[in-house]
């Protein structure tokens, strides 16, 4: 053989190898990252002590192997916690009053503002949250006497943390970089992250067989085609001025007209009937209440058109698992579904699935009388209209959520109801809930950790998707002026489903990515 020819066979392979490994990081490492995010990935990068992990991370996308090999961190933070006795809860009455708040001095014009319609309520959805979670809803009022707010990775001391001063902390930088941090370590057992008192209410046996008799009648399924062109002819398909990201301003909410009113405001029997509810809270509790309270967060479209958003938040997110390697854990996690009426009328509904999350219209969903009923994935606690098996993005069920009939949640029995203007940026308390505070709202930094550092031994990355990811932005970044019912950018289309996708009958039970970033243009 020559040795041009060896030369040439060199050649050729050392360019087969170059490209096979380029491919290679590019399938690990998919990501288009601009100037400023290459410099905290260069930052991130060289957190690690281990020279041959920084290597491995730069050119081949693999980081945090050292940590693999040197822990069960592949099989640890299954989501199993200790068992503790379950005690009657402290009550965060107090840390949900407002001082400020005065009802009593409300003029009439401001309680129809305030006001939310009956309906709203009728319509509320009920959760069935999955039989093995171990993470449960949380109070937010709670989650925060866990958590220190740090500027990145650095603590912000001397901050009063509560719900009527947390919007404070947009002092620092519009609160772009702060995040409520944990005190402990998620990877071990905590009371506070998985909050076992907060599971809802067992139902009767009697409320169990009306249950199940009514799942008995209904096959999961409805015939139809998609509800677009429909929602489109009757105007609720796009309604609004969608979604004004920047605004830093609170300004005032223009009065408009309601659909329906208040009498008088009455704080005497106000203050009774929250003294009522304390004292006889624990002995007289009603199946399906939990002691972590939902938010309702109530906006007028126009034209008829009202979007009640209910958010849930529990303390943890447990990430999914691809070839037993787990990713997407995060402190904090928000999750929401959504129902849209015209003129009174439930027409669809929203849940934040995963991959944008999936609307339906409202004849199509399950209920339970004429309340829709939503099921909570086990551990990343996203939103599905059926029980079972839910796999996205990787083929081959390789990456799934897993729902069923776990406890019914009824967040109607335990709710903060608020009234929102988005086109001022203007939330107030509702005439159901007129002490709730309201500073919560506009607190624009992370609920949660900030992404775990890569010399952390918790943390690792692999295609592109890490261990930790960042804790999620709060509900005031949840797109709530969009004028569809879906959650993605305008220009995206929004399929509303007039039936249900391949419902599993599941066995009733008795008694991924880096986290929230900004908006560009906040």
């Amino acid at each position: 053989m020559t040795i041009a020819r060896r030369f040439l066979i060199v050649i050729v392979s050392l360019s087969f190898f170059y490209g096979s490994f380029y491919g290679l990081y590019l399938f690990l490492n998919p990501r288009d990252i601009k100037p400023a995010g290459a410099r905290e990935e260069a930052k991130w990068i060289a957190t690690s002590h281990s020279w041959t992990d920084r290597t491995a991370c730069r050119f081949i996308g693999v980081c945090g192997g050292d940590h693999w090999k040197s822990s069960t961190r592949w099989w640890r933070n299954t989501g199993s916690v200790h068992q503790h006795r379950i005690q009657q809860p402290h009550s965060y009455n107090e840390d949900w009053h407002d001082p400020q708040a005065q009802p009593f001095n409300w003029t009439k014009e401001e309680r129809v503002l305030r006001d939310i319609p009956k309906f709203v309520f009728d319509y509320a959805p009920l959760v069935h949250l999955h039989s093995g979670e171990n993470y449960w809803p949380t109070d937010i009022a709670d989650f925060l006497n866990h958590v220190t707010p740090k500027r990145n990775y650095t603590a912000i001391k001397e901050h009063q943390l509560n719900l009527t001063h947390l919007a404070s902390l947009n002092d620092y930088n519009k609160g772009k970089h702060v995040f409520l941090t944990s005190n402990d370590d998620p990877e071990q057992p905590s009371d506070w992250l998985s909050r076992k008192t907060n599971v809802p209410d067992r139902a009767t046996e009697d409320d169990v067989r009306a249950d199940a008799k009514k799942d008995l009648e209904w096959d999961g399924t409805v015939e139809g085609e998609t509800l677009d062109n429909v929602a489109r002819r009757e105007g609720w398909y796009e309604v609004g001025e969608g979604t004004h990201h920047g605004l830093v301003k609170r300004g005032a909410m223009a009065l408009g007209e309601a659909d329906a009113t208040m009498d008088s405001f009455d704080i005497e029997a106000y203050h009774e009937a929250i003294q009522a509810r304390d004292r006889h809270a624990w002995r007289h509790r009603k199946a399906g209440k939990s002691n972590a309270p939902a938010v309702l967060i109530v906006i007028d479209k126009g034209n008829g058109i009202i979007d009640a958003f209910w958010f849930y938040f529990y303390s943890f997110n447990m990430g999914k698992k691809v070839l037993k390697i787990r990713f997407g854990n995060h402190v904090g996690d928000w999750e929401h579904s959504m129902v849209r009426f015209q003129h009174g009328e439930p027409k669809a509904v929203f849940l934040s699935e995963h991959t944008f999350g999936g609307a339906y219209s409202y004849d199509a969903v399950e209920k339970i009388g004429k309340r829709p009923v939503i099921y909570s994935a086990t551990g990343s606690h996203a939103l599905y209209a059926t029980p079972g098996k839910h796999t996205y993005v990787l083929p081959f069920g390789l990456l799934h959520d897993t729902t069923d009939r776990g406890p019914l949640w009824d967040p109607a029995l335990n709710t903060h109801a608020y009234t929102y203007d988005y086109k001022s940026d203007v939330l107030l308390s509702s005439t159901a809930s007129p002490f709730s505070p309201t500073s919560w709202f506009y607190f624009a930094g992370h609920w949660g950790d900030k992404v775990y550092e890569l010399s952390d031994e918790r943390q690792y990355r692999f295609a592109g998707q890490y261990h930790y990811v960042n804790g999620p932005l709060g509900p005031r970044f949840k797109n709530l002026g969009r004028k569809k019912i879906c959650q993605g950018r305008e220009s995206d289309p929004c399929v509303i489903k007039n039936w249900l996708d391949g419902p599993t009958k599941a066995k009733r039970w008795i008694g991924v990515g880096e986290g929230d970033e900004w908006p560009e243009d906040y």
